[in-house]
């Protein structure tokens, strides 16, 4: 029985990947507004409502991936080392995620990246979509935080600020992508705008948010 669950899950896996690489796949060549539901359920050899079953809307197609990062901020503030603040913690993430060329972060150039990341940031429907993924990123820190004893209004404020500087951020490094620069040219004023934004947060958030204990 395990192993029949195993399969049909991971069928359902390859399912959604194809769904979404076909969906990536014609957004990218005509456009997004110019491909409809149909036509990528067409082009995947699936009927709309199985189309529908896996996401519920043609934004999802493409933002899907970004559901996997909803709850990166909550964790690495859940599991940060002892001695470290929220901030400090998402700080240093940002950061190490910089020198990795995360996409997350907005300072990647591979061709893929920049073709995904121009389509969403040049697409209302899905800039719109992607706030509610944003929504989602905040509610699971201020949840975090608020385990933590801080109270909920500061909680939430205090994920507001911190979420909203990730995005920032990675909306500033797109930009300096899509003009033409390098990831490594423009990786050092990247890490200087993380240090300015996060020092900002620091300077108020680090007095009403608490420090992990050994």
């Amino acid at each position: 029985m395990e192993n029949t669950t195993g399969l049909r899950e991971n069928k359902k896996l390859r399912t959604r990947r194809q769904l979404a690489a076909t969906a990536l796949e014609l957004f990218l060549e005509r456009g997004f507004d110019a491909v409809s539901v149909a036509d990528i359920a067409a082009a995947a050899e699936v009927s709309k409502p199985t189309l529908f079953r896996y996401f519920p809307s043609k934004e999802d197609l493409v933002l899907d991936r970004f559901a996997d990062h909803q709850d990166e901020a909550a964790r690495i503030v859940r599991d940060r080392m002892p001695g470290r603040g929220p901030v400090g913690a998402l700080h240093e993430h940002f950061v190490l995620a910089l020198a990795e060329r995360d996409p997350i972060t907005g300072l990647c150039d591979h061709p893929d990246v920049l073709a995904f990341q121009k389509l969403v940031y040049s697409t209302a429907g899905l800039e719109t979509r992607l706030a509610h993924y944003g929504a989602r990123e905040v509610d699971l820190l201020a949840d975090v935080l608020e385990a933590e004893s801080v109270p909920p209004l500061t909680a939430r404020l205090a994920a507001l600020n911190l979420v909203t500087a990730r995005q920032e951020l990675g909306r500033a490094n797109y930009r300096r992508i899509d003009s033409g620069k390098s990831a490594d040219e423009a990786h050092p004023e990247a890490v200087a705008e993380a240090d300015q934004a996060f020092g900002m947060l620091a300077g108020g958030l680090e007095r009403v948010l608490p420090i992990r204990g050994a």
